[in-house]
């Protein structure tokens, strides 16, 4: 069999004289290292592309993480500069591609960005600057040149007994990294809690009514993927539901 196709959204961003759709390395290393499928970039083209098509044509959607975050007006909040930045061209491909996913049963794996992406797609809103939360801990990350360091795994999150992330996982708790000032605020009701962190923030979800496996989690796998056994099983769950789909 072929390898498998996976279409990871790409990022837009402005520099040496021209606009690049690009993704970063970890991401695409975890898809064909670790999950064993050809990651595919999809340039950031929103409205110009015809979804149903696509998801016709590939047999799985990675999500990745992203400096940028989703723009307020899609969950009906006011924009504001300590929202920036922005990637409105990626926001206009993500979020239909997540919902054509989802209706034809594509496997989809969300990770940071990419699982605000699917509960503000789905119908959610985001919470910003966590931090300033009462009660709420500092997810950013460690302030370091050090990506090692940056990506540290450096707290645990209660996994729900008997959801699909703890089939994936085999385990009850689950180190992880935190590098994110967002998280879900109202969460999509067409998700489902699937992981916490000790101050309630929500970690991992999955989508109720999907037709495959279709998981987000805040945290950075890609990242470990090679080395950490929660982070791989991660990958290599998505990678054999991609495969299971290509062979149907």
């Amino acid at each position: 069999m072929m390898q498998p196709i996976v279409a990871v959204v790409a990022d837009v961003r402005d520099f040496d004289n021209y606009r690049w759709h690009a993704t970063p390395q970890f991401y695409l290393e975890a898809a064909m290292g670790v999950a064993g499928v050809l990651p595919m970039i999809l340039p950031a083209f929103g409205e110009r592309i015809d979804y149903e098509a696509l998801v016709g044509r590939i047999d799985g959607v990675l999500l990745s993480g992203s400096k940028s975050n989703v723009h307020p007006s899609l969950y009906g909040a006011e924009a504001t500069p300590e929202h920036e930045p922005f990637d409105e061209a990626r926001d206009a491909t993500a979020l239909p591609l997540i919902r054509a996913a989802i209706d034809a049963g594509v496997p989809l794996f969300a990770i940071c960005r990419g699982v605000q992406e699917l509960n503000v797609a789905l119908g959610g809103s985001i919470a910003h600057e966590i931090q300033t939360r009462e009660g709420i801990a500092d997810h950013r990350a460690p302030a370091s040149a050090d990506q090692d360091v940056r990506f540290g795994l450096t707290h645990g999150v209660a996994v729900k007994p008997g959801s699909c992330l703890a089939g994936i996982v085999g385990a009850d708790r689950v180190e992880v990294n935190s590098l994110h000032r967002q998280a879900i605020d109202t969460l999509s009701p067409r998700l489902q809690i699937e992981a916490t962190a000790d101050d309630g923030t929500v970690e991992a979800v999955s989508v109720i009514d999907a037709k495959g496996f279709a998981v987000g989690v805040q945290w950075h796998p890609e990242y470990w993927a090679k080395t950490d056994e929660t982070s791989g099983r991660l990958f290599r769950a998505f990678g054999e539901a991609v495969r299971a789909r290509a062979a149907g």
